[in-house]
């Protein structure tokens, strides 16, 4: 593809749009596992109204009938289903992100399994050991066919969830659309993928435009965020209200409010939150997202309540401590160590390797460019049953939220101070310059794919792969 200037709007005018195509959320339609039967996903070419009632359609590519962001739901250690079929002119496949899954399950093309071929299908199946939110995506063509609305929620209940009054999911996703409301077709950019990614200037929640979520004061919800953007880093602030995060990327959390009231996802990341509606009837509160420049910060959607009487009178008295999930505990002392260097980059010194092969990013010294593919050799084995720890070196000058398929990681330090808590993840996000160091139990055999998931550095080299055996 031809590589162009930023689009027609120009980026500070496009990101202060965030309050007029930000988006806000009622619940998303469900498609729930079937006992005796497999969930059907069917990427294709479709049209939904994401910028409003009376707005000109977008030309998306969605999951089927389920629409944009379908959700799909199934019970921690009950087997799950899905049946792909691509209506797409071009290979696919599905990553069921943060599932600690089978190998063979876990979508990367090439090496996990072989691509999914225009009007070809594969079955997924596989029996969740988490309960926790998940999502899932393409890991074929991935900027463009994310880029152009292919994600969805995928909810792992807990046997004993925490006593809420509601719940809400908010599949959060950003696009890059021209004037007349259609996404930019112009995704191979140079300059994109070496600094902060293809940034756009429309975030809908659950593929829908802003309208605000409607409250009731007393009543207690748990909201499920999904940052399911291909670059946008996200820092959320809910004004007039405390949220108190149970959970991160899934894996349960010693409750605790986000550090200065600002809760931060890169892309790929989730929490899950517990909100108390304390605000007054009749109100209208701002949920923002401030991470780009105070002045470039935007409204992702309002909290609105209603005027009636309150649901209750005082908070509900009921623990948000979520069930542990079953991870097995690094083994500290007799764990392996490994340090791998993120490099590149703008202004990151990797000039002549861009020339050379059009990668803008490496680790190790290596980049490994695309989605997957076959024949990809390992950076690194770590053998089964061994704890690993990772030293992450950002060297770079942006931010990277770096994933690992196939298992959590435990957050030990950052820049040699440890975490407090207990902080587990599939996607740890480095700020430029930073060191991060996390621990795993390599208890899931395999080649794992370990990559950036701001897209664009993605497919232009900051990914590796890590086995298992």
């Amino acid at each position: 593809m031809p590589t162009l200037p930023f689009p027609a709007l120009r980026r500070r005018e496009f990101l202060r749009a965030g309050g007029a195509f930000a988006a806000a959320a009622a619940l998303p339609r469900t498609t729930a596992a079937a006992p005796r039967g497999a969930v059907q996903l069917t990427p294709a070419p479709a049209s939904a109204a994401i910028l409003g009632d009376g707005a000109s359609e977008t030309a998306v590519w969605a999951y089927g009938g389920a629409g944009l962001a379908p959700v799909l739901r199934v019970r921690q250690d009950t087997p799950f289903q899905a049946a792909v079929r691509n209506g797409l002119d071009e290979d696919t496949t599905v990553h069921f992100h943060g599932i600690r899954l089978p190998n063979a399950m876990d979508g990367v093309p090439g090496l996990t399994q072989p691509p999914i071929r225009p009007g070809g299908s594969f079955e997924y199946a596989f029996t969740p050991p988490d309960a926790g939110t998940f999502w899932y995506h393409p890991h074929a063509n991935s900027l463009v066919q994310m880029g152009r609305g292919l994600a969805g929620a995928l909810i792992v209940e807990e046997a004993e969830p925490p006593q809420v009054d509601r719940e809400l999911v908010w599949l959060v996703q950003d696009w890059r659309l021209t004037p007349d409301g259609q996404v930019d077709p112009h995704f191979a950019s140079r300059m994109q993928q070496a600094m902060a990614g293809r940034i756009g200037n429309a975030v809908t929640i659950n593929g829908k435009v802003a309208q605000p979520v409607p409250v009731r004061a007393g009543e207690r919800i748990r909201l499920r965020i999904v940052n399911a953007a291909t670059a946008r880093i996200m820092a959320l602030r809910f004004e007039g209200h405390r949220a108190t995060v149970v959970a991160l990327d899934g894996q349960p959390c010693e409750p605790h409010e986000p550090m200065r009231g600002r809760l931060l996802l890169g892309p790929a990341m989730r929490a899950d939150l517990i909100l108390d509606m304390e605000g007054q009837p009749g109100r209208r509160y701002a949920v923002t997202d401030d991470f780009y420049e105070d002045e470039l910060a935007y409204t992702l959607v309002s909290l609105a309540y209603e005027s009636g009487r309150p649901l209750r009178d005082n908070v509900l008295d009921a623990s948000v401590r979520l069930p542990a999930n079953p991870l097995p505990q690094p083994d500290l002392a007799a764990a392996e160590r490994h340090e791998l260097v993120l490099q590149g980059g703008m202004m990151g010194g990797m000039g002549m390797m861009m020339r050379m092969n059009g990668a803008a990013w490496a680790i190790n010294g290596i980049p490994m460019m695309g989605d997957g593919h076959a024949g990809m050799p390992p950076l690194l084995t770590v053998v089964l049953g061994r704890t690993c720890t990772l030293l992450l070196k950002n060297e770079t000058a942006w931010w990277h939220p770096m994933h690992l398929h196939g298992h959590s990681v435990q957050v030990l330090t950052r820049d040699g101070a440890q975490v407090p808590g207990s902080i587990w993840g599939d996607t740890v996000l480095l700020a430029p310059r930073e060191t991060v160091e996390v621990a795993f139990v390599a208890d899931n055999p395999g080649d794992w794919m370990l990559h950036c998931h701001v897209i664009d550095h993605q497919v232009s080299g900051l990914m590796t792969v890590i086995r298992v055996a």
